[in-house]
This record gives structure tokens, C-alpha cells and sequence, in this order.
């Protein structure tokens, strides 16, 4: 039985289209496609089309002529042959269905902003994004770690694109491959090995020139953050804030953006870069602050927060975080770490307080957040 359902998105329609479709009901195809066209681009969805004649084909040039943009999204193997077969895929844009993969009962390896990254085979990771309509942030990050890769960072670049349930993912190949996280937390001896390759691997991000307009600007994005928090501190601390910031020169080296033990894991000795979609370029301090904030931040008011997303205990990370400042710096000085410390827990702070006031989060971590802001102003003159 044919069925036909539309559904708007801004300036776009979706049409499903189920069933087959031939000379008996082309006629209904065009007809429900006539009442359901209203927007300037029209997608066609044929996930569930399990047949269409050439009484149907004309019926989908037909709207090729109205809407030169016309997709074919989520085709069968069969139904994109008889596309490819006829040559439409010649004159539109015809996308083959994603193959779907379970993780159901799978080991979670890594963890980052925008997605999870599960284990399904001895050779194979596959990263679930949290955002169902998440294929740009795939293209972007397919694209941004090819630009690393070039670069010299060892990184893994997706084979292929899939489903989990409702949810888009990046296929990897990672033979052998552990988290720091999981090394960490077999065997807390690992730690100072870990730490040692951690550092030198933030050192050669942080060494690496980025060609201008490649990848993001972080330090533009602080700025940002800065003008959703007017009025959320004491105006004297929101200008003394944002003078800081604004002071922090541009640095067309590259951060990772998201630098934790969850997104780093060894593969036959080798360190592998992962979750590469929040690579920017900017100053070391940009980094420190994510850093910060995964070691400390998150779990001020909870040290569970950070034991539980981590994998080891808040100590260990505290450790690592010690650790990470002194060999990064290259100095055991207490009074130059603890600045370091003030000037990456200051532009932490400031991302939490925003992203806890934008997603409408616990009022009291809101609070300590701007507490943190007050006293940092006070006791800080600048983040570089």
C-alpha cells in the first residue's frame, strides 16, 4: 500500500514515501506530493519505498523540474539501482539508506561533547552523536581531522557513516586500542606513563600551525560566551572579564578543544587523537580551561560528576592535572602553576556558567560559577 506523509522544516519538506509505487498509483504519489508541496525545497525520504516504475520516475521529474534542488534520501540497495539504472542519479542528488549497527551491549571507550564512542569489534570503534540531526557535525569533523591528520597529529579518519537507532554514527578502524581512561583505571600505575604521553601529545597539538580560515577560532568564541553573559555578573566583573578576554591574542596554532583521557587511547604504542570535532585553533590557555574542567570543574560541586565520567577517582584526575601543569610548563614552581591554574579555572568558569544558564541548569552550580567569576576578577590582572 502507498503512502505518502509530509513533514516542514523551515524552509524544506520531507515527504516519506512507502509502499511501490506504479502505473496503478502514480497518480495518488503525485497528487498527495501536490498537497504536501508548500516549501521552497522539497526532500523526498524513500527509506521504506520498496518499488517504483517508470510511471513513478516521471511523476519524481516532474517535481526535479519545479525544485532543481530535489533529494532522494535513504534509498535500498535495490531501489538506488533502479535510480542509478535509469540515470536519475546523474541528474539529482540520490542517497543511498545508512546501514544500521547496534551497540547494544558494547564497551564504551571514549566520551566527548557531541557523541560516544563504542567498541563493536576487536577492530572496529564506532562514535554515536548525541544530536539526531548530526550530519554536518560529521562532515565537519570527518573534515577537520583530515586537515589534522595532514597536519602531522595521529588521528583516525571514519570509513563510513551509519545509524544507531534514530541516531547517526562515524565508523573507525582502531585495532587494539584503549583509552587513557581505561589504562588509567586498570591499574593506577599506568599513570605516570599516561601523564608523559599526554603531555607530549598536547605540546605537538599545540606546536602545530594551522593554514588561516581551516579551522575555527576559539578565542572568538570565548568573546562570544562573554556577550551571553552580560548581565548574568556584576558589571564591573563582566568588563574586567571581557577586557582579559579580549586581551588574549589570536594564535593560528592549533587546541583540540575537548582534551581529556576519555578522547586519547593507545594503539600498538601509538597515541591516537580522537573526537576531533571541537579542534579550533588559539591560545594554550583555551585549552587548559576545557582541561580544567574536565578534571576539576565539572565536579565542583560534585566530585562524583568527574569519578563517573572519567572512569578512575577525582584524585587520580587531580593528580593528572597537577601533573599535566608542571610538565607542560616545565617548572615545579607553586606560585607559577597556581597562576596557571587561576587563568584556565578562570575561562573554564566562564564556558560553565554560560552552557549551565543556556541549558537551564542546577541554579546552585550556576551560582558557584558566578561566586568563582567574582573572586578570579579580583585576584587576576591577566589569562596570558
Amino acid at each position: 500500500m502507498l503512502q505518502i506523509t509530509g513533514e516542514c522544516k523551515g524552509d524544506t519538506v520531507v515527504a516519506k514515501v512507502e509502499g511501490r509505487v506504479d502505473s496503478t498509483n502514480a497518480g495518488i504519489l503525485d497528487t498527495e506530493l501536490e498537497k504536501i508541496d508548500t516549501a521552497e525545497q522539497l526532500i523526498l525520504d524513500i527509506e521504506n519505498l520498496e518499488y517504483i516504475s517508470s510511471a513513478g520516475l516521471r511523476v519524481i521529474l516532474k517535481y526535479r523540474k519545479k525544485h532543481p534542488t530535489l533529494e532522494l534520501i535513504n534509498a535500498s540497495s535495490e531501489v538506488y539501482e533502479i535510480f542509478d539504472m535509469t540515470g536519475f542519479t546523474e541528474m539529482m542528488t540520490v542517497k543511498r539508506a545508512y546501514r544500521r549497527v547496534s551497540v547494544e551491549g558494547c564497551e564504551v571507550i571514549g566520551q566527548g561533547a557531541n557523541g560516544k564512542v563504542y567498541r563493536i569489534d576487536p577492530d572496529t570503534v564506532v562514535k554515536v552523536y548525541l544530536n539526531p540531526d548530526s550530519l554536518a557535525d560529521i562532515e565537519h569533523e570527518r573534515d577537520v581531522a583530515r586537515k589534522a591528520l595532514v597536519l602531522g597529529i595521529p588521528t583516525a579518519i571514519s570509513y563510513d557513516v551509519v545509524k544507531v537507532d534514530d541516531h547517526y554514527a562515524s565508523m573507525f578502524e582502531m585495532l587494539n586500542a584503549k583509552s587513557f581512561s581505561k589504562l588509567i583505571a586498570a591499574d593506577a600505575a599506568n599513570l605516570d606513563k599516561c601523564a608523559v604521553m599526554y603531555v607530549d601529545l598536547l605540546k605537538l597539538i599545540h606546536s602545530t600551525e594551522v593554514p588561516a580560515g581551516q579551522l575555527p577560532d576559539q578565542r572568538a568564541v570565548l568573546l562570544g560566551w562573554m556577550k551571553d553573559l552580560k548581565g548574568q555578573l556584576p558589571d564591573e566583573v563582566h568588563a574586567k572579564l571581557t577586557a582579559m578576554c579580549e586581551e588574549i591574542p589570536f594564535d593560528n596554532h592549533m587546541i583540540h578543544g575537548d582534551y581529556h583521557t576519555k578522547n586519547i587511547m593507545l594503539q600498538n604504542d601509538e597515541v591516537i587523537l580522537i573526537d576531533m570535532d571541537t579542534l579550533a585553533v588559539g591560545h594554550p590557555v583555551l585549552e587548559f580551561a576545557s582541561i580544567y574542567n574536565a578534571y576539576i570543574g565539572f565536579g565542583a560541586l560534585d566530585t562524583d560528576i568527574v569519578t563517573k565520567f572519567l572512569g578512575f577517582d577525582y584524585k587520580i584526575g587531580l593528580e593528572l592535572w597537577k601533573k599535566t601543569l608542571t610538565m607542560y610548563y616545565g617548572t615545579e614552581d607553586e606560585s607559577v602553576l597556581a597562576l596557571r591554574e587561576k587563568q584556565a579555572k578562570c575561562v573554564g568558569f566562564i564556558r560553565l556558567l554560560r552552557r549551565t544558564i543556556k541549558r537551564k541548569g542546577d541554579p546552585a552550580f550556576i551560582e558557584h560559577c558566578r561566586k568563582e567569576l567574582i573572586t578570579l576578577a579580583g585576584e587576576l590582572d591577566t589569562l596570558i
